[in-house]
C-alpha cells in the first residue's frame, strides 16, 4: 500500500499537588478508600469488593506501597513499569524551560495527528505513466498533425483526477471526523481480548492530572497549546513549511496520559492506556485564548510572562494562542483494541494503522489513521459532569 502521510496540526503543564499520606497504622485503612477530591492522585493496587481486597493484606505500620493508577486495580499492567510507594516520590513533576517534566509517564505528542491516503503504490505509478504518456502523445499530435484531439482527452481525464485529489484534501479530515461518528459504540461488557472498539463515556483522571499551560485548567486528561503567527509580506515564518499570508504553527505543547472511561452502554469502567508513549491521535478542536497584536501586545503580561518561560521572542509579529483541552468529567469518544489482564479492563492503541475505506458517496479515497483515536464535543469544555 502507498501511504501518504498528513500531518494535521490543530500544550506545557505546571506539577500537581500530591496530598501526604499518614503513616499513622490506625488510620491504614483511610488508604484504601480514596475520597473524591483525591481519587486521581491516591496509589493503589488491587481491587476492592465489598470492602475486602482480593489477595490477603498485609499489617504494617506505614502506608501500603500501591501502584498509583487512580484507581483501585489488581496485577501489573502490560505496559508501563509498575512502581510503589508514595505517588510523589515516583512522579516528580516540574517545569523546566517552560516544558512540563511529568517524565515517561505522559506522553507528549510533538508531531500532531497522523493519517493520510492509504492508495496503491502500484495504481498511483500506473496512473502516472498513462498521464505522462497520454501528454507526450497529445503534445506531439497537436504539433505535426494540428488535432489536439488526444491531448483534449488527456485533459477531459486529468480534470476531474485533479480535482477530485483536491476535494479529497480538503474534506479529508471531515470525513474521517464522520466516518467514526457514525461507527457503532461496542459494549465493553461482552467485548474480547483483540476486539477493535469505539467506547463513549465519561472520563476519569489517572494518577497524573494533566492542567493546561496558559489558561491553567487543571484536572484535564489531555491538554494542547499552540503558538500561531501570521506571516505577511517579507515576514518571518514560523516554521520552514510556512507560507505567506497565513497562520503557522511556531509552538506546540501536546500531552496526554491514562485516563479512565466509564462506558455508557455498560456502566464498566476501563483504563485507557494513552501514556508511556503510546500513539494517540486527538481530534479535539482548540480554541483562541488569546490574540496579540501590536496595539495591545503590552496589555498582556500573563501572555508575555508564559513567552519567557519558553524562550520566545516577543517582537512585533502578530501572534495567536489556542488551547484544547478535555477535562474530567467530559463526555469523549475512544477507539482502540481491549485487553484483558486479570481483573482489569483497558483500551489500548492499535499495532497498525486503522484503515477507512473508500466512501463512495462523499467521493473519498480510503484513509488510515495511527493510534488510539480520542475525540470530544467542540462544546464538551462548558458542560462536564462532576466526579
Amino acid at each position: 500500500m502507498f501511504d501518504i502521510p498528513v500531518v494535521d496540526r490543530s500544550s506545557s503543564s505546571g506539577p500537581p499537588s500530591h496530598p501526604n499520606s499518614n503513616p499513622n497504622s490506625k488510620q491504614h485503612s483511610q488508604v484504601l478508600q480514596p475520597s473524591r477530591a483525591s481519587s486521581s492522585s491516591q496509589p493503589n493496587s488491587g481491587s476492592v469488593r465489598s470492602g475486602s481486597n482480593s489477595g490477603p493484606i498485609r499489617k504494617s505500620s506505614g502506608s501500603m506501597p500501591l501502584q498509583p493508577t487512580g484507581l483501585i486495580t489488581s496485577g501489573p499492567l502490560s505496559s508501563g513499569p509498575r512502581r510503589s510507594g508514595q505517588l510523589g516520590q515516583v512522579e516528580k513533576m516540574s517545569a523546566v524551560s517552560g516544558k512540563a517534566g511529568y517524565g515517561s509517564a505522559v506522553t507528549s505528542l510533538g508531531e500532531g495527528v497522523r493519517f493520510g491516503f492509504m492508495v496503491s503504490k502500484a495504481v498511483v505509478w500506473v496512473v502516472m505513466i498513462v498521464v505522462a504518456m497520454g501528454l507526450l502523445v497529445g503534445a506531439f499530435l497537436m504539433v505535426a498533425v494540428k488535432k489536439a484531439v488526444v491531448l483534449g482527452v488527456v485533459g477531459a481525464v486529468v480534470v476531474p483526477m485533479g480535482l477530485g485529489l483536491l476535494w479529497n484534501c480538503i474534506w479529508r479530515r471531515k470525513g474521517l471526523l464522520g466516518y467514526m461518528r457514525r461507527y457503532p459504540d461496542a459494549e465493553l461488557r461482552g467485548a474480547v481480548d483483540g476486539q477493535y472498539v469505539k467506547v463513549t463515556g465519561v472520563v476519569t483522571c489517572g494518577s497524573i492530572p494533566l492542567e493546561s499551560s496558559y489558561q491553567r485548567v487543571p484536572r484535564c486528561v489531555y491538554v494542547s497549546t499552540e503558538l500561531y503567527e501570521y506571516r505577511g509580506w517579507g515576514g518571518k515564518s514560523a516554521n520552514p513549511k510556512h507560507r505567506y499570508f497565513s497562520w503557522g504553527c511556531r509552538h506546540s505543547e501536546k500531552y496526554v496520559a491514562d485516563f479512565y472511561i466509564s462506558d455508557f452502554q455498560s456502566g464498566l469502567r476501563a483504563l485507557v492506556k494513552a501514556g508511556y508513549g503510546a500513539k494517540v491521535a486527538p481530534f479535539v478542536k482548540p480554541a483562541t485564548a488569546v490574540d496579540i497584536t501590536k496595539e495591545n501586545r503590552d496589555l498582556s503580561p500573563s501572555f508575555l510572562s508564559w513567552l519567557a518561560e519558553r524562550n520566545l521572542s516577543s517582537d512585533d509579529r502578530i501572534m495567536r494562542l489556542k488551547e484544547g483541552y478535555i477535562k474530567e468529567g467530559s463526555t469523549v469518544s475512544v477507539m482502540g483494541v481491549v485487553r484483558r489482564h486479570d481483573n482489569l479492563l483497558m483500551i489500548a492503541p492499535p499495532s497498525e494503522p486503522i484503515s477507512i475505506g473508500c466512501q463512495g458517496s462523499r467521493c473519498l479515497l480510503p484513509t488510515y489513521v495511527e493510534g488510539l483515536i480520542l475525540t470530544c464535543d467542540e462544546n464538551q469544555n462548558a458542560e462536564v459532569v462532576p466526579v
